[in-house]
């Protein structure tokens, strides 16, 4: 069944893929913005999501425990992500963020089935780990749309300073509504964050037992450097290149917090994540 539903995901998910491009090429063509009708993402999007959901229920939970290897954790935060970004472009100009995080989605989920084999790392009846595993991988999910944003601005960016404003240009919102969503994806993962690495003091008993201090470490520089760019464009009207780098280098730290730090302990050192 696993296999099965694997299939069903990575190709609803690059069908999505597949119609958000051609109606982003057909308004290019036309020299027009994307029509009203079709600035949601499409069907498909509600097929990748139920079978990658049916697929994480049976590779994270299905196993008697949580099971959270690299791939698999990889794979639930690229779900809440596309989910994440279905809900929020009902009612928000973010379709062409779907270019970026759709087929990534794709390649997490076959990435994850073939290879995989974790084991299940903690007992799911650990409310303290359930509520920490919850909004540490919403966090994640909703700061990987922020990033993908950030990369989809600086393309604009980018034309725009080289004064080259046709082409993908035409289908992107005005430059002031790009960065107002990115300031608002980056303010949602910023609180989800917050609660997360809270969690994560009450939920953890030892910092060097269960091998947690890079990690935590980490985590909360990157807390720090999304607090700082907020607080810079509340001050300072902080925008634009300083923006994007901002949010990439804390993703980029994000990234290393959990898969970096978990890659090095459980595959480099063979050491499990919440040994005690």
């Amino acid at each position: 069944m696993v296999p099965i539903l694997a299939i069903l995901s990575v190709l609803a998910y690059l069908a999505a893929t597949t119609i958000v491009g051609l109606r982003a090429h057909r308004a290019q063509t036309l020299g027009q913005s994307i029509e009203p009708a079709t600035t949601t993402l499409p069907a498909a999007t509600v097929v990748a999501l139920i079978c990658h959901a049916a697929l994480l229920q049976q590779t994270v939970w299905g196993q008697g425990g949580i099971t959270l290897g690299i791939l698999s954790a990889a794979s639930l935060v690229c779900w809440v992500a596309a989910l994440a970004l279905f809900i929020a472009a009902l009612q928000r100009p973010l379709v062409n963020v779907g270019v970026l995080v759709l087929p990534l989605s794709a390649l997490v989920v076959a990435a994850s089935t073939i290879w995989s084999g974790a084991r299940p790392s903690a007992d799911p009846g650990s409310v303290g780990f359930q509520t920490h595993v919850a909004t540490s991988v919403t966090a994640y999910g909703v700061l990987l749309l922020a990033a993908c944003q950030s990369l989809i601005l600086s393309f604009q960016e980018t034309r725009l300073a080289a004064r080259r404003p046709g082409g993908l240009l035409r289908i992107l919102p005005p430059l002031t509504t790009q960065e107002t969503l990115l300031f608002q994806l980056l303010g949602a993962g910023f609180f989800l964050l917050s609660l997360s690495l809270a969690s994560g003091l009450v939920f953890v008993e030892d910092l060097f037992g269960q091998h947690l201090v890079h990690k935590t470490v980490l985590a909360f520089v990157a807390w720090a450097l999304f607090g700082v760019l907020l607080w810079g464009r509340w001050r300072r009207g902080w925008r634009g290149r300083t923006a994007v780098r901002l949010v990439l280098a804390g993703f980029g730290v994000l990234l290393l917090a959990y898969f970096g730090s978990k890659l090095i302990l459980e595959i480099v050192l063979g050491r499990p994540w919440f040994a005690s």
